[in-house]
């Protein structure tokens, strides 16, 4: 086999928390990794008499030597020295910027594809490794399961946690990740705890919240009106730093009735959890 059609799935925040600041500057974070069932399509060709790395389509917001998934294909080639190549094609529903890990999850199916397809032999702890150098959220992309995370991301511990549908809406603008961890009304002294306590349930008010969501409604008013509109249909919150919002609705049914009223001029859909990765299940992965 030399080409795979795969999913890019996208994953939610279901709380954020911001518990300190390192000396680089990377914030120390708690949270919960949700991934869905919803999500990109990677389509990728292994090269046997080339070592060239091709991307299509275009993307005019990024140059295609920096786009994570050209990226992680060039970091592979690096490390284990292989001369083969690839040729990616790529149906994009995420919205960049969203909040979704789209382009993380891009870069942990490269990674997985051409791992199998270039028959690397590489483990998943290794590839979770690589991805790391790419970004904080590629890891769990790699690993494929429902995580809680700690550090800046990177150290994860797998959860089941009970089925749910959402609504997800994307309010048409993009939110600086930058300016939002770099204002000075952050929340940065969250208390630090534990994943048991944040699971059961014993301290929800503390536990379930997104602590970008004050800066970023403040900055962003279109993100306040999404979040105030969607808060009528149950517990709303940011995913990561925006500008995707999303509530979970205990039923596919209430979630297309959702879906129906969300206003025109946002982007909208609906998905299902997942506890593991459908792109680890395609690939039969464990």
């Amino acid at each position: 086999m030399t080409s795979l059609s795969l999913p890019a799935p996208a994953k939610l925040n279901r709380l954020l928390r911001i518990c300190g600041r390192r000396a680089n500057g990377y914030h120390e974070l708690q949270t919960l990794f949700q991934l869905l069932d919803h999500g990109d399509t990677l389509y990728v060709t292994a090269l046997t008499h080339s070592n060239d790395i091709d991307l299509a389509p275009a993307m005019p917001e990024i140059a295609t030597e920096d786009n994570l998934i050209v990226r992680a294909a060039r970091l592979l080639q690096q490390e284990t020295g292989c001369r083969a190549g690839a040729r990616f094609k790529l149906e994009k529903r995420l919205p960049m910027g969203g909040g979704l890990g789209g382009g993380s999850s891009n870069a942990a199916t490269a990674l997985l594809a051409l791992n199998h397809l270039w028959e690397l032999k590489l483990d998943i702890e290794t590839l979770a490794t690589l991805g790391l150098r790419l970004g904080a959220d590629v890891p769990v992309f790699v690993r494929g399961h429902t995580a809680w995370a700690e550090g800046v991301g990177e150290r994860l511990v797998p959860v089941d946690l009970p089925n749910s549908w959402f609504v997800v809406i994307h309010p048409g603008v993009a939110v600086s990740t930058a300016a939002v961890f770099g204002d000075d009304g952050l929340t940065r002294d969250s208390a630090i705890i534990s994943m048991r306590d944040a699971l059961d349930g014993a301290d929800a008010d503390a536990a379930w919240r997104n602590d970008c969501e004050r800066v970023v409604r403040a900055r962003y008013p279109e993100v306040d009106r999404a979040l105030t509109w969607l808060g009528q249909y149950g517990a709303a919150m940011l995913t990561g730093t925006g500008a995707c919002v999303f509530c979970p609705l205990e039923s596919e049914a209430r979630a297309i009735e959702v879906l129906g009223r969300v206003p025109d001029e946002w982007h909208a859909f609906k998905a299902q959890s997942c506890t593991r990765s459908p792109l680890h299940q395609h690939l039969g992965i464990a």
